[in-house]
């Protein structure tokens, strides 16, 4: 088991040096673009706004350095997030990237706030704005300069998988759209003098802060250990059970380090009349399959025994899954044994997070014990892990 993940480690480190398919090098070179062209951007928003006496555009400006930081900060996790395991961190760095995206919201919350306190400070004590031909030009050119770096840094991102280029992709995008409400604001006053620049702060100030929060709580939730991407897990599970040995696939826990760095571990039920040979074999076997089309790495496989040549027993397991799952809060039934001469009798139960974990078992355990009373039970409760 250890050589088969060593192997396949060193495969994806091989893959990940690669020039044609460093993932690193990539997002470095998207996040330097996003940099210069943010920094740039500020810039000339600055300017404008400083010169037109107006906060919407400096809040403006206020987003582009705000955004330029955060590739900053994308840039060094990236770099720390690729260092080869060492002895103290044997899987890796991978979770670095969620760190420093941690970072990140934390700074977009607090430009977000700021920004929120200068606008209303300009809707309670308003001053006029000024804007010229040539800065209404500044704020276009700008618009159309977003949405390029929107769509160019999305499209890396989903190229190698990279949720903080992905999310960056995406608020360049919707910055651009903050950026044409600035705009429009101009030139309502300027062709009517109506000011609205103050309120259009005020609603980008709310939107960065949202970002902010939203960014901060996923990134919270990869930290804490969030629930396995479904596509994931119910792809493993159907790898598993292509294998004509396996008969069921349970307890699935899929354990993340960083994009692109997941390890897994799973229980299979098999026949009892099975050699250890022909388990290793079939475990070998599909530890490779698994990391060739998913790149989920087997750390793992526990192994369940399925009877097949005692049909008293077969009876007791199929009458006792029905007691069971005749609740709706009981989502899985596995890991059945008996001994039909010491009278015991033990299986596992997936019981769901809306249901009481120790009230679900005491509702089993009478029901079972009530049809099999001379039984010693022994039920264990599985966690609802994976889909």
């Amino acid at each position: 088991m250890e050589n088969e993940n060593t192997r396949m480690q060193s495969g994806e480190a091989a893959a990940e040096k690669s020039p044609e398919l460093s993932r690193e090098d990539i997002i470095v070179r998207t996040s330097f673009v996003g940099i210069i062209t943010n920094v740039f951007l500020a810039i000339f928003k600055a300017a404008v706004g400083l010169l037109s006496n107006s906060i919407a555009v400096i809040l403006d400006a206020v987003n582009n350095l705000s955004d330029a930081l955060s590739s900053i900060i994308t840039i060094v996790g990236t770099m720390l997030s690729s260092k080869a395991p060492d002895r103290e961190h044997p899987l890796g760095h991978g979770r670095v990237e969620y760190l420093s995206s941690l970072i990140v919201s934390a700074i977009v919350l607090y430009a977000g706030l700021t920004s929120l306190v200068e606008s209303v400070k300009k809707i309670i004590h308003p001053e006029k704005a000024d804007y010229s031909f040539v800065s209404l030009l500044i704020i276009s050119v700008a618009i159309a300069v977003k949405l390029l770096l929107g769509a160019y840094v999305t499209k890396q991102g989903k190229k190698v998988n990279s949720g903080a280029l992905v999310a960056s992709g995406s608020d360049a995008s919707f910055d651009a759209i903050l950026s044409a409400s600035v705009l429009a604001s101009a030139i309502i006053y300027t062709v009517s003098g109506i000011s609205l620049e103050a309120y259009v702060g005020t609603l980008i100030a709310v939107v960065i802060i949202r970002a902010g929060y939203e960014m901060m709580t996923e990134t919270l939730d990869d930290i804490l250990g969030r629930r396995a991407d479904p596509e994931v897990s119910r792809e493993v599970k159907r790898i598993l059970m292509e294998e004509p040995e396996i008969m069921g696939a349970y307890d699935l826990l899929l354990n993340n380090y960083g994009p692109g760095r997941d390890y897994a571990s799973v229980h299979v039920e098999l026949r009892d009349n099975m050699t250890v040979a022909e388990v290793d074999s079939l475990t070998r076997r599909v530890e490779a399959k698994v990391y060739r089309e998913t790149g989920v790495i087997l750390t793992g496989i526990g192994v369940y025994s399925h009877y097949t040549s005692d049909d008293e027993v077969s009876n007791i397991r199929n009458d006792v899954q029905k007691i069971v799952l005749s609740h709706s809060w009981a989502l899985q039934f596995h890991g059945f044994y008996i001994d039909t001469k010491s009278r015991e009798m033990r299986f596992d139960v997936v019981i769901s997070f809306d249901k009481d974990a120790e009230e679900g078992l005491e509702i089993i355990r009478k029901e079972v014990q009530d049809r099999y009373p001379d039984y010693s039970l022994e039920i264990t409760p599985d966690l609802d892990l994976s889909d």
